[in-house]
């Protein structure tokens, strides 16, 4: 996506966090025509050097940004305790706001947060870029044409070791209390996905182990789901394993996979397997775009009013019901309905 295609002031934006994620992003910005990110907030003065190495300006102090009339919008790398409050205070500078995953710990939490972007008129965007992968995208529209006929079945593995050996008190796990680690840093793109392709979750049962860690946070996790539309699906993601990414869903006329060859933060190639009743199955190679850019110029562009930005407020928000299922369904040894997290009745 270029300003050659859709033409537009380039929007000025601050990062707030700089830790691994957050350099990932100032890193795949650089030489987007939509998106400059022109301020980056540290939570320490060390931090400075980050900024420094991406020539952009740097403070410490948060409300520096949310004052300055030449930011668009903030995009928010912090630990996910700190998202709810961060979001309302951004919209009520009358700032958009694009949040990393999870947009906040809790429903009640993540209502608040889009009920002030609401109330400002502010527009809010979510990190879950694997919707911008072109193979995800081909899958989408293979099911949007029925081409895989009535939907029966989804299932997901996202696995990788750059969290292993990670301490029991870093934030990523310390400051979420029962969530785990593997539902936050990747199960959670998995049900985003799930959400997206297959649509509403009705319930879910967790089932956790900790194999590796030696400070007892779960490092494996599988989830069974029932859907609305009353398909199954299951998600695996462990912490502790070389990289293997597989989405495959599978209907009554046909079944599509995608393996991914490379993390999302590195450049790597998906392979899409397509398997109708009939004839032999088609394998695709699609290669690997800046997913991460993608999405948020898109969400620049939808400020402008020149694209439509493929998240609904339901879907942010049963996300986040999903993921306390999770949690709930592990404390409980059960499985959980969503309409308790939301407590709203089924359909």
């Amino acid at each position: 996506m270029s300003s050659s295609t859709t033409r537009i002031r380039p929007k000025n934006a601050a990062i707030v966090g700089l830790g691994w994620w957050g350099q990932h992003i100032l890193r795949q910005m650089i030489g987007s025509d939509i998106v400059r990110i022109v301020y980056a907030v540290g939570s320490r003065e060390e931090h400075r050097a980050h900024a420094d190495n991406f020539d952009v300006a740097f403070t410490t102090d948060f409300s520096r940004v949310l004052g300055d009339v030449s930011i668009d919008f903030v995009i928010l790398a912090t630990p996910h305790a700190q998202h709810g409050r961060q979001i309302e205070a951004v919209a009520r500078a009358g700032k958009h706001v694009f949040c990393e995953k999870p947009v906040g710990l809790s429903v009640g939490e993540v209502s608040k947060s889009l009920e002030a972007c609401r109330v400002a008129g502010v527009r809010f965007g979510v990190g879950h870029e694997r919707r911008f992968e072109p193979a995800v995208e081909e899958l989408r529209r293979l099911l949007v044409d029925g081409s895989l006929g009535t939907i029966m079945h989804v299932e997901a593995s996202f696995n990788h070791d750059k969290l292993r050996g990670i301490a029991g008190d870093n934030w990523r796990v310390s400051a979420q209390g029962e969530i785990p680690l593997a539902m936050t840093a990747t199960g959670i793109h998995l049900t985003d996905l799930f959400l997206d392709l297959v649509g509403p979750i009705e319930t879910v049962t967790a089932f956790p182990a900790t194999c590796m860690s030696n400070t007892g946070y779960a490092d494996t996790l599988s989830v069974h789901f029932g859907f609305a539309s009353k398909a199954t699906g299951y998600l695996n993601t462990v912490l502790a394993t070389p990289f293997y990414s597989r989405l495959a869903i599978f209907g009554s006329e046909g079944w599509a996979e995608v393996r991914d060859s490379a993390h999302p933060d590195e450049a790597g190639a998906s392979t899409l397997t397509v398997q109708s009743r009939t004839g032999s199955p088609s394998v695709a190679k699609l290669s690997s775009r800046d997913s991460v850019r993608a999405n948020l110029e898109r969400f620049a562009l939808s400020i402008e009013g020149k694209a439509s930005y493929p998240f609904t407020e339901e879907q942010i928000l049963d996300n986040i019901a999903v993921m306390s299922a999770v949690s709930r369904s592990i404390a409980a040894g059960r499985s959980v309905l969503i309409a308790e997290v939301l407590s709203r009745p089924q359909k």
